[in-house]
């Protein structure tokens, strides 16, 4: 794979991932955790806030990866 075509695939995949990551998030911390205490809705958004990063940061590391020569 080209490291255009890497990058035109990751940007997509990034896009969707992110979408569906806010759509299931969000979901979740609407029905479970808005009637939970203050601190625990706090403590929900900040982690549910960074962890979309890891998965992000793999492909982001494979967009950019430099391809394998057979030399």
């Amino acid at each position: 794979m080209t490291s255009a075509a890497r990058r035109f695939a990751g940007s997509l995949i990034l896009v969707v991932w992110i979408v569906v990551y806010v759509f299931f998030a969000t979901a979740i911390g609407d029905v479970v955790v808005a009637s939970k205490s203050g601190w625990t809705q706090f403590a929900y958004f900040v982690v549910a806030g960074l962890a979309w990063v890891p998965p992000a940061a793999f492909v982001v590391r494979w967009m950019y990866r430099r391809p394998k020569t057979d030399a």
